[in-house]
């Protein structure tokens, strides 16, 4: 495979060889000694590979064709100088040959030291006329490579950054995903495994509770499926209201008294969603890690935002901020709001504040 992708890169500059003629055309039709033509001609075949090899590495690694540059430049001046001003326009491949193996910044004076070899030879042999065509043949060839070098590389960036953003895109998505899931999952397995305990201990006791309560924990997981299946397919929509009486029945199972606003006001669907995405993580946490025997809701308006603070009366936090309150503190940011968190009034238990302002909503997606 890379002999093949070699040549093709190889193969946009053979056309430009047709100008090597004029060489050519001097070795038959001059007199020159028969040794100097087995010579010349030798080195116009090392010189024209090097060339293409170079040529090669303008959409390849360019630090590899610079020991290749060097024969080009050797062979195009040695050859130009010794055989006058038919092979001056060797000069030319020298001088596209720099600008494209060459750091940008040698690449100028380079190009003006081919150009000003190419007039040196064409004025020793006295053709004054040509001095207006080669030499500035060799600044317009440098000028073009250089600047289609500077489009090719920055098309590449260009690229890099498109690959760069779509990685990006797929990295986000896949951590709001994954906090869904934990949002999703989270609660309902913990009210699952909450159920089943209480099942457990009444089995024995009270056998119609028990059935009740592992009815519960299907009727839960049910719902934790067609949940996950909603996420999946893009459609979950999480409410407050829906939240909050998804949560009356998990606390009261726990035994947790919940104290909570029986109508909740009206308000925009991307508010709405992140409070209500508060409000269950706001009870997982309960339910797994506080200890408490109340939690208390609040949600107050104003025309500027909406602030929703849980408490309870448990044992407060107990390490650092996890991953469900990182990604639930990302989901209120990205509506331009804010999550606090803390110890309750008097330093017990554990407050969660959220303050989304409204206005945030007619941007969100």
């Amino acid at each position: 495979m890379g002999a093949p992708r070699n040549w093709y890169r190889m193969g946009w500059a053979a056309p430009w060889l047709l100008f090597q003629f004029f060489p050519l055309a001097d070795l038959v039709t001059s007199d020159h000694a028969a040794w100097v033509q087995v010579v010349a001609l030798a080195g116009l075949v090392v010189f024209t590979a090097a060339y293409l090899v170079v040529m090669g590495a303008f959409f390849g690694r360019r630090a590899q064709a610079r020991r290749y540059l060097v024969v080009v430049a050797v062979l195009g001046v040695a050859l130009a100088g010794w055989l006058g001003p038919s092979w001056a326009g060797l000069l030319i491949y020298v001088s596209a040959a720099s600008a494209i193996a060459l750091p940008q910044r040698w690449v100028w004076p380079a190009v003006l030291g081919c150009a000003g070899a190419c007039a040196a030879v064409v004025a020793a042999d006295g053709q004054l006329g040509q001095l207006f065509i080669l030499p500035v043949m060799c600044l317009l060839t440098g000028f073009a490579l250089s600047g289609t070098r500077v489009l090719v590389s920055v098309n590449a960036e260009l690229s890099e950054a498109r690959e760069e953003l779509a990685r990006n895109a797929v990295a986000e998505e896949r951590l709001r995903f994954a906090r869904d899931l934990h949002d999703l999952l989270g609660h309902s397995l913990s009210l699952i495994a909450l159920k089943s305990e209480l099942a457990g201990r009444l089995v024995d006791r009270d056998p119609a509770r028990a059935r009740s309560e592992l009815a519960d924990v299907e009727a839960t997981a049910r719902r934790a499926l067609a949940e996950v299946r909603d996420a999946v397919s893009g459609y979950r929509q999480v409410s407050f209201a829906g939240a909050l009486a998804e949560a009356r029945p998990a606390l009261s199972a726990a035994g947790i008294t919940l104290t909570a606003p029986r109508d909740s006001p009206q308000l925009p669907g991307a508010v709405d969603a992140v409070l209500g995405w508060v409000v269950r993580e706001a009870t997982t946490n309960v339910l797994r890690h506080s200890g408490a025997r109340s939690v208390t809701v609040a949600l107050g308006t104003d025309g500027d935002g909406a602030a929703l603070t849980i408490t309870d009366d448990g044992r407060g936090a107990a390490g650092p901020v996890g991953a469900g309150l990182s990604g639930l503190a990302e989901r209120v940011a990205a509506l331009g709001g804010r999550l606090e968190t803390g110890p309750g009034d008097g330093g017990r238990g554990f407050r969660l504040c959220a303050r989304v302002p409204v206005r945030a909503s007619v941007a969100a997606p």
